[in-house]
């Protein structure tokens, strides 16, 4: 196992550590994992890892996972076919045997994929910031990432690595050598929350908020909140909590936290603070922001407060690691969304289009639309508002929230796309005051698509979000097809 280097160590040497690689050898892959080798060379380096023999590379080590809706080992020839150096799998593998590859036979694939990631962890020596939240995530991550590159070497998860097969993903990437690694903790139900606090043992971990996503698994918002808080499980005086001053539901929790908690917040005391705020529509938010003693104007190029939230708990993971405000500052103002969630699109004839397709929750809906309440340089402002899934017996009066939220942002037109709750938030727009003929129900993104194109004009501001299994990002692609 490679020695811990103290973050004091790592900035009295600008921030730098020797690079300390994990290297991985189809014995260690065994021994980590508790299974056996069946076949192959002990010796043999492993360098790669891959669930998808779709994305795998020559020389990757297969992990045969079996789900619910797939069974890994029926693709394990393919994998071989693909340049695999071999499988791990949770039965005999003879195909292996017969081309003179690796074969690692465990009890548990999952499990398996999991306890190596736990080796690297441990061994890697890095500082892990992990974090969660009911929005914000992966702004946060980017953003936080982004702000420790001014003085370190950095490995952020890729894509949605964020769930109990993914982030051991993310975790062996760390063999590597990075000093921080920066990963999201996903979760719709009790429990996953403190499996992968299990597996990333994080230095230091940040809570953006609680929300009501995923309310259909769960009894409450509160009951979200504690199973959010399992966030805070394993720590010790150690361990540091990033926590949301805004947000009583985090706060209450957070004061059960063993180790240090620093605090972040917009209008109120918090080691990183906002203060003055100016709201700058599309363009994002300008503030005067305090991180410990320092303070400065930081422009924040994402839109909404939420995502100036999402920065301030970017700048306290960057005061944690002693990064001034100055280095913090143009990080931030170069920050740019993630693929679906608010890229901003400028077609032609001045039409815009805030994509924000990847996901949807009634609360991140209502931050969307205030943004769009905020922009008065279009014509016209649209919104198509994708159905928001896994919010169970409240989904209707959640998606009528939503509604009478359009309706008060002033929209020219609303286009509501789904099922039954999607159904409730255009009847909702309309009972608040929106005119029945700006309001539009549409059953399928595909049928959205068509509308949406065909009531679109040179100069509209069009934002569209929605949960990801709706598919609102069909909207998005007719549109620039559009008006390319």
């Amino acid at each position: 196992m490679a020695p811990a280097v103290s973050l004091a160590a790592r900035r009295r040497n600008g921030g730098r550590r020797p690079i300390v690689e994990v290297t991985l050898t189809a014995g260690i892959v065994a021994q980590a994992t508790g299974g056996r080798l069946e076949s192959g060379d002990a010796d043999a380096r492993i360098d790669g890892f891959s669930i998808d023999t779709r994305t795998l590379q020559a020389g990757d080590l297969f992990f045969a996972i079996r789900g619910e809706r797939f069974d890994g080992t029926r693709f394990a020839e393919a994998a071989l076919a693909a340049g695999a150096c071999g499988i791990v799998a949770d039965t005999s593998m003879p195909a292996a045997r017969a081309r003179g590859a690796l074969a690692i036979v465990v009890s548990d694939v999952v499990a398996a994929l999991q306890a190596l990631a736990a080796h690297v962890r441990r061994a890697s020596g890095a500082q892990v910031v992990a974090i969660t939240g009911s929005a914000g995530k992966t702004t946060t991550k980017e953003a936080a990432a982004d702000v420790l590159e001014a003085r370190y070497r950095v490995f952020r998860s890729r894509g949605n690595l964020n769930n109990h097969i993914g982030l051991p993903l993310s975790l062996l990437e760390l063999r590597r050598g990075p000093d921080v690694a920066v990963v999201e903790l996903a979760m719709n139900h009790a429990g996953e929350i403190r499996t992968l606090v299990g597996l990333a043992h994080p230095d230091v971990r940040v809570w953006t908020n609680v929300g009501d996503a995923h309310l259909g698994f769960f009894s409450s918002v509160e009951a979200i909140a504690d199973a959010k808080a399992e966030v805070m499980e394993g720590a010790d005086r150690q361990s540091v909590l990033v926590a949301n001053a805004g947000d009583p539901r985090v706060m209450a929790r957070a004061a059960r936290f063993p180790g240090r908690v620093l605090t972040f917040a917009i209008d109120k005391p918090a080691d990183v603070s906002a203060r003055a705020v100016r709201e700058l529509g599309l363009d994002g938010s300008v503030a005067q922001v305090r991180a410990g003693l320092d303070e400065a104007e930081v422009q924040v190029p994402l839109p909404g407060r939420g995502n100036l939230e999402n920065a301030l708990a970017a700048m306290a993971v960057g005061l944690h690691f002693g990064v001034p405000l100055a280095e913090m500052r143009p990080r931030i103002a170069a920050l740019r969304p993630a693929s679906h969630r608010g890229q901003i699109h400028r077609l032609a004839g001045g039409v815009t289009i805030v994509d924000d397709s990847y996901n949807a929750n009634p609360t991140a809906v209502q931050q969307a639309l205030a943004v769009l309440a905020h922009e008065s340089r279009s014509a016209r402002r649209i919104a198509v508002l994708g159905e928001m899934l896994e919010l169970g017996e409240q989904a209707v009066p959640l998606h009528e929230r939503c509604g009478r939220a359009a309706a008060a942002s002033q929209l020219s037109r609303l286009v509501a796309v789904g099922g039954e709750p999607a159904r409730a938030l255009a009847g909702a727009a309309i009972a608040a005051g929106m005119p029945p003929h700006d309001v539009t129900y549409a059953a399928t993104s595909a049928e959205a698509a068509d509308v949406v194109a065909a009531l679109t004009r040179p100069g509209d501001l069009v934002l569209v979000k929605g949960s990801r299994g709706i598919g609102t990002e069909q909207v998005v692609k007719r549109l620039q097809a559009e008006f390319a």
